[in-house]
């Protein structure tokens, strides 16, 4: 635990002195102030599914904690083209417009699956030729669909551990398609991600070092735009030292880091686990974002659901809520001192300062009611912040 405290106080909080004045600039000692977070810089979601279009009860849960989401599977090729040439995007569509409503921010996921079994059932047996003019169509229908609507894409999920294109286009094929990516979605981050390079330190085909080398293949073959690294995180055994040795590792390419499916095996301690995991990964300076693979269905979620099926907390929905208040719903209470002052160290984000003690006189009623907004950002200055009382 003094590893997370201690990395997370160095990594995600700065400094900040506020100072609460009257109208005259003159110090106000003694007042309450309430410092609010309204935004934080930090991204942490979590993944969702079609099953909250419908279901008023999920949509309320999810709004109440998230600001950042992917789609479990609605934006993967065989769900928007299960039959050839017949494209449906319906369901993903309303996923986005529901994220966009509510001001969420959607990974898209993915583009291409590596995977042999995960493609739709008509490309399987596809040769070469046909094989590069579906997956041109896709890439070209999917991201025009959605470029500048979604953040980041996972466009070519798990090429460490299978090489459905490769093997049928070439080694090149992963490089291409990163090209194409980029050429379509000039904003959006764009992705490798797989698994057990956290998780497992048995895996030698998604070891770190073997993701180095997919970074250097993909470079190889001709891609030299942004890239990201996604570490999917679906842990069935937690060992934290080698978690944060490997994610040490892969960050030795300079690239930026999200851990991207954030789940733990059901066990007795899976919810301390969790909170382990979590806070592990908030605490690295080279990771960027966190989401958690926990959509809710009711037949049951993938590995791991926050709630049960009335969206009541179970232990792990706890741990989350928890991680939220700490780092990404913060509120203060502070009083001043005899000169105005208040020191204190902000998780980085948005914020707004305002006053829970109020004066008897009209124009200081008016005043007190006034929230100021400052922004904490890294910085190894304090930030001051001067606020009217």
């Amino acid at each position: 635990m003094f590893y997370y405290a201690h990395y997370e106080w160095q990594v995600r909080r700065s400094k900040v002195k506020i100072q609460a004045v009257d109208g005259e600039g003159k110090p106000q000692g003694n007042r309450t102030l309430i410092i609010a977070q309204k935004f934080a810089r930090f991204p942490f979601g979590c993944a969702i599914n079609k099953n909250i279009l419908t279901n008023q009860a999920y949509k309320n849960w999810f709004i109440s904690r998230f600001k950042y989401t992917t789609f479990e599977n609605e934006m993967k090729w065989y769900s928007n083209e299960a039959n050839q040439n017949r494209e449906d995007y319906r369901t993903s569509d309303a996923l986005l417009q529901f994220a966009k409503s509510n001001g969420v921010s959607v990974r898209g996921h993915n583009v291409f699956w590596d995977d042999p079994k995960y493609q739709p059932y008509w490309v399987r047996n596809l040769g070469p030729q046909q094989l590069a003019a579906a997956a041109t169509t896709r890439i070209h229908s999917l991201m025009h669909r959605y470029s500048g609507q979604v953040i980041a894409w996972d466009v070519l999920n798990e090429n460490l551990h299978f090489n459905f294109f490769e093997s049928k286009l070439g080694w090149t094929a992963s490089s291409k398609f990163y090209a194409t990516a980029r050429a379509l979605d000039r904003t959006a981050d764009l992705f490798l991600n797989d698994f057990n390079t956290i998780e497992s330190p048995g895996d030698q085909a998604s070891s770190p070092d073997s993701y180095l080398s997919k970074i250097r293949q993909i470079r190889a073959g001709g891609y030299n735009g942004p890239l990201s690294i996604g570490l999917e995180g679906h842990f069935r055994d937690v060992n934290i030292p080698y978690m944060r040795s490997a994610i040490d590792k892969v960050a030795s390419s300079g690239l930026p880091i999200w851990i991207t499916e954030v789940d733990v095996q059901a066990g007795p301690n899976q919810a301390a686990l969790l909170d382990q995991v979590i806070r592990e990964a908030h605490a690295h300076p080279s990771v960027h974002g966190i989401v958690l693979w926990s959509a809710w269905s009711p037949q049951g979620c993938y590995r791991m659901c926050l709630t049960d099926n009335n969206f009541n907390n179970l232990p792990t929905g706890n741990v989350v809520d928890a991680i939220i208040r700490q780092f990404f719903n913060v509120e203060v209470t502070a009083t001043t001192d005899v000169n105005g002052f208040y020191e204190t160290s902000l998780i980085h984000g948005d914020y707004e300062v305002s006053f829970a003690d109020q004066y008897q006189s009209e124009k200081d009623m008016k005043l007190t009611q006034m929230a100021q907004h400052f922004v904490v950002e890294a910085s190894e200055d304090t930030l001051h912040v001067k606020v009217l009382a």
